[in-house]
């Protein structure tokens, strides 16, 4: 591979300012600042178990609200992993993982389609954890799907803890999209030539 799949993507709004940067080829270390604990913990699982050299930095309305700062991260970070994408050449495309955590057990599906799509099957006993939202999780993940332009299905199979499930989807997420971008071939993986 000669091109190195590394992308930077800049939002700035009203109401927030990022700034992400992504290696699709990394080692996994990851520099996250959202302001909001529980999300900086969910974003290193894409990092971490990605395998993407991840840099997120996020000035939000935080004193308002929590929603702009993690929708508009999943809109850059969407948007970034698109970039570093490149022309999809070689890609493996189609990826899913069965990650447990503890009680909790999640399936993440993803096809690098150029297609967005989101579907969820999974509901949250209480309302927050930590300082996060859970009905966020649907929105960060619709966020990043739509701007990265993939299919992405979630689902959780079984479990009861708030914090395992959302972080077991995270890690899901994040070992589906590490085997989609794997480079396997020299080919774009479509029939139609283009993804």
């Amino acid at each position: 591979m000669n091109k190195k799949r590394i992308a930077v993507e800049q939002r700035k709004t009203a109401e927030t300012e990022i700034v992400v940067s992504i290696n699709l080829d990394g080692q996994g270390t990851g520099n996250i600042k959202t302001g909001i604990g529980f999300f900086d913990h969910m974003l290193e699982q894409i990092s971490r178990h990605g395998s993407f050299d991840l840099e997120v930095s996020v000035k939000g309305d935080l004193a308002v609200d929590h929603h702009h700062t993690i929708e508009d991260t999943g809109i850059a970070l969407g948007r970034a992993f698109k970039s570093a994408l490149l022309d999809k050449k070689g890609v493996s495309r189609f990826a899913s993982a069965l990650i447990p955590l503890d009680e909790s057990l999640a399936r993440v599906v993803v096809d690098l389609s150029g297609r967005p799509y989101l579907y969820t099957d999974f509901s949250f006993a209480r309302p927050m954890v930590g300082e996060f939202p859970t009905e966020m999780v649907v929105e960060f993940m619709r966020a990043f799907a739509f701007n990265a332009e993939l299919t992405l299905h979630l689902e959780i199979l079984h479990g009861e803890n708030c914090h395992h499930k959302i972080e077991a989807l995270f890690k899901g997420l994040a070992r589906s999209l590490k085997d989609a971008v794997e480079i396997e071939s020299d080919r774009i993986p479509s029939t139609k030539g283009v993804l």
